[in-house]
């Protein structure tokens, strides 16, 4: 399954370079049922002026219209960086079977940097599989804050 999860965060990364390139902190997300890719989705925070606007949120509300249900059992969700706090509440409540990510977010990540959400009891287990892309996803992080620090902009640093 690795090979797998290496192609399919790989698409995710295409959608962070998106968001890379519309001035959104490049983070992406695809969500996956049975080797098939259901949806995709970058950051719009900027654009929209909300922080609903996370690659995640907009891939689940994608995934659930093609599927036609709030539930996406035996789906996986491949993300750049570590899910924050309200994304892996989503990722959890949306019965998502998988969640793989590249690269933690110390700042702000929901699933190990600020608590541990296996600890966390529910009545739905998720299989988490870290570090996949890892390099990758933090180079376009780095790169970004760096152009976004050089032009003197002001977005809040991930």
């Amino acid at each position: 399954m690795k090979n797998d999860d290496i192609y399919f965060m790989g698409i995710a990364l295409r959608e962070a370079k998106k968001a890379f390139s519309k001035g959104e902190v490049p983070i992406g997300s695809v969500i996956v049922k049975d080797k098939k890719i259901i949806s995709k989705a970058f950051n719009l925070v900027e654009k929209k002026k909300s922080q609903i606007y996370h690659a995640e949120i907009l891939s689940i509300l994608k995934a659930q219209r093609k599927l036609n249900d709030w539930r996406l059992n035996g789906c996986t969700i491949y993300v750049t960086v570590e899910p924050c706090l309200m994304c892996i509440s989503a990722i959890k409540l949306s019965r998502i079977s998988k969640l793989v990510f590249g690269c933690r977010d110390k700042k702000f990540g929901g699933v190990f940097s600020l608590l541990d959400i296996e600890k966390i009891k529910t009545n739905h287990k998720i299989e988490i599989v870290e570090g996949i892309l890892e390099e990758e996803s933090k180079t376009l992080l780095k790169e970004f804050f760096k152009r976004v620090r050089k032009n003197g902009e002001v977005v809040e640093l991930v």
